[in-house]
């Protein structure tokens, strides 16, 4: 909010606006909502604990998914490229999770150490996402399903970004390990949003891999070994796909250039 994070140093450099939504925050950020300094769409203060029970009500999921296409309708009169990026703590869990629910693979493949965690928390994380995957009941065809049972309020609101912004005929560059969570649960939801994703790196979580194979990407523009997050490898991949429209906006075809061509 404050100008000072990594997503804000890039996202200037990037030329690209940066808005912050609280999407369920446990504390109260009236305050800063009212000074609007960040977008007020809170469905709760804070989601369920996903190796007791689902995360959150099907309706809860619902109004994250919706708010997230509110904001892109809001936006999409005068944005042209949206970026996703998140901030959270332990969100690699339940995106871990997610994978594990649309892929099929054992989640010991698809779970990384996160913030850094050593082996013995990596092996409760595991144990973790394997409890929430036998409590919880999950229809793995159904988007809003996969997220109110195993999710977070920060990936329904990207999901919804994501649809929203495809509604609009607006790509959508995805950022890392959470924010390819979100584009999951936005193709499950509606598959033509895959059409419009440009995935700007490949995370250090060793499941990110397999999430974007799940929706189509097999090299992402970057690769550089990024795990903060925060929207930060959409904002360096920006200047790619700027510098692709340049190319083809701006450079002359060899007709127009006159560079004689090979004798017929």
């Amino acid at each position: 909010v404050n100008g000072g994070a990594g997503i804000n140093a890039l996202a200037r450099q990037a030329g690209a606006e940066v808005y912050v939504v609280d999407m369920g925050v446990a504390a109260d950020l009236k305050d800063l909502s009212d000074a609007k300094k960040i977008i007020n769409k809170k469905v709760g203060l804070g989601t369920g604990n996903i190796a007791a029970g689902p995360a959150m009500s099907k309706a809860m999921a619902r109004r994250c998914v919706e708010s997230g296409i509110d904001i892109a309708n809001d936006l999409a009169s005068r944005i042209d490229l949206f970026g996703t990026g998140d901030m959270g703590i332990g969100n690699t869990t339940p995106s871990s999770a997610i994978a594990a629910v649309c892929s099929g693979k054992p989640v010991e493949e698809l779970t990384g150490r996160g913030t850094g965690l050593d082996d013995k928390q990596l092996a409760h994380k595991v144990s973790v996402i394997k409890r929430a995957l036998e409590v919880n009941t999950i229809d793995r065809n159904d988007g809003l399903d996969i997220l109110a049972a195993i999710g977070g309020f920060e990936i329904g609101g990207l999901a919804g970004l994501i649809i929203g912004a495809a509604a609009n005929r607006k790509p959508v560059v995805v950022d890392g390990f959470i924010s390819t969570a979100a584009a999951l649960i936005a193709y499950k939801i509606e598959p033509c949003t895959r059409d419009y994703l440009i995935f700007s790196h490949r995370s250090v979580e060793q499941g990110h891999q397999v999430m974007q194979e799940l929706l189509g990407c097999k090299k992402p523009l970057l690769d550089l070994n990024f795990r903060l997050g925060e929207g930060t490898g959409a904002a360096v991949a920006m200047n790619l796909v700027e510098g692709a429209v340049a190319v083809l906006t701006e450079v002359a075809t060899f007709e127009e250039a006159a560079v004689a061509g090979a004798d017929k």
